[in-house]
């Protein structure tokens, strides 16, 4: 479990493919405290660290994660959003996160809003995800509160410690992003489904 706070940010060194598997070797600043069999979101992705040497550690990436993710179009010096999974007992500053991704959205519009960076997204209605009006997402593993919900689209309103401090500050228009959206939204999504 995860809340969306990022805690760091890492770079891809090495990106390995064998057979349908994704082998990502990531530099940061936590991986001396990370140890193998550990959780660790990527872009909102949960992945177990694999090995670890020095400053760097590795993580892979199954089939279904490279199919429902963007982590299959990571390559050499990206950026990726770092967040351990959250401690019992620690306080939950972003909203309960699981580290599984729903599905990828697009970029589609980036609009100055003097001091906050609204962006929008849109994503494919008929997985019967759906977003509400100043609830939570998660974006590449940041947790937001979401703004202009629609049917297949939301917007987010971006600070700028979380523009800097994230791969907000890479983010472009056509960019895909990695979509969790909140899980007692999707509960209830189910449960009316019934």
């Amino acid at each position: 479990m995860f809340t969306g706070i990022i805690e760091t940010l890492g770079t891809v060194t090495n990106v390995v493919k064998e057979q349908e598997n994704v082998h990502l070797t990531i530099k940061s600043s936590i991986t001396n405290e990370l140890k193998v069999d550990q959780s660790v979101a990527h872009n909102g992705v949960c992945l177990t660290v694999v090995n670890i040497n020095k400053d760097e550690y590795t993580v892979t990436a199954i089939k279904e994660t490279l199919d429902k993710t963007n982590t299959g179009k990571l390559k050499l010096a990206d950026i990726v959003n770092l967040e351990r999974a959250m401690k019992l007992g620690d306080r939950l500053d972003g909203h309960m996160v699981q580290g599984h991704v729903d599905e990828t959205g697009i970029c589609t519009n980036m609009k100055d809003e003097n001091g906050s960076t609204l962006c929008t997204f849109k994503y494919t209605s008929s997985k019967n995800n759906i977003t509400i009006e100043k609830g939570s997402i998660t974006i590449n593993g940041i947790s937001l509160t979401v703004v202009n919900s629609k049917k297949d689209e939301f917007s987010v309103a971006i600070i700028p410690y979380t523009w800097e401090h994230t791969t907000f500050k890479t983010l472009q228009v056509n960019d895909v992003v990695n979509l969790e959206f909140d899980v007692i939204g999707k509960y209830v999504a189910r449960l009316t489904n019934l």
